[in-house]
């Protein structure tokens, strides 16, 4: 798959597409090309005057600029040329659909989107009728530019690619299952924290993988019933829970 990501700011990228685990979906190998091609374009490459300028005021007055049309217009055919066929184009925005894990899925098994990070006060709304397939929003607040939400995005999709992760890792994610993930824990047995003593649920070390599974899912189900019970109903809506889920949060206290 490959994502082209239109930006001001390529250089906020490269870091993020050579450190961590998920380095190993972005690199390619000797005769292997990378899992995700993601090509970055610099949106003043594409202003027509010295200034190299693509933003200008609003029409209606108003504080901030907005970013123009005709260097996103030649910008994206550049990309449409490029790659030979016109892709998707996902817009980072306050006001677009929130992004998540089923969304991320999507774009981890199809083949790319142009990515536009806007900035300033906004982007000519004729560009985002016309050329915008999908806009995103990471949340309810406001950052100063959509470079963040689409390394989000990218990172999202690197992890879930073949051989980034361990096969199930990305399973047991929270949201994989409509559930937020339960607690973990590591080494040593038992945290000695001033005069209290924390072990390591006993469970945990009991060798026996079905009160070890069944531990996990009831501690997902609590948490998720205490801070997302948006999630519970919608796993319950879907026919995601068993009967024996449904007994135990009959007796969770929330």
């Amino acid at each position: 798959m490959r994502f082209d990501v239109l930006t001001l700011f390529p250089e906020l990228f490269e870091p993020h597409l050579r450190q961590g685990i998920t380095r190993r979906a972005f690199q390619a190998e000797p005769g292997v090309t990378a899992a995700v091609d993601v090509r970055l374009w610099q949106l003043r490459d594409f202003a027509d005057d010295a200034y190299r300028r693509v933003d200008d005021r609003p029409y209606g007055g108003g504080p901030g600029m907005v970013m123009m049309a005709e260097p996103l217009l030649r910008a994206l055919a550049q990309i449409t040329a490029d790659r030979g066929a016109r892709p998707a184009l996902v817009h980072f925005t306050p006001t677009g659909q929130r992004l998540d894990q089923a969304l991320v899925q999507q774009f981890a098994a199809g083949p790319g989107a142009v990515l536009l990070c806007g900035r300033y006060e906004g982007v000519d709304q004729r560009f985002i009728d016309t050329h915008v397939t999908l806009e995103l929003s990471l949340g309810d607040f406001v950052l100063s530019g959509g470079e963040l939400p689409a390394l989000a995005l990218l990172d999202g999709v690197a992890r879930l690619q073949q051989g980034v992760l361990h096969a199930p890792s990305h399973q047991q994610d929270s949201f994989s299952d409509g559930l937020l993930e339960g607690p973990q824990y590591s080494r040593p047995e038992r945290l000695h924290l001033g005069d209290a003593e924390l072990p390591v649920p006993p469970v945990l070390l009991s060798g026996h993988h079905g009160d070890i599974a069944r531990w996990r899912r009831e501690r997902s189900l609590e948490l998720t019933a205490r801070r997302r019970p948006d999630l519970l109903a919608a796993a319950r809506a879907a026919g995601r829970l068993s009967a024996a889920d449904e007994k135990f949060l009959s007796r969770v206290d929330i």
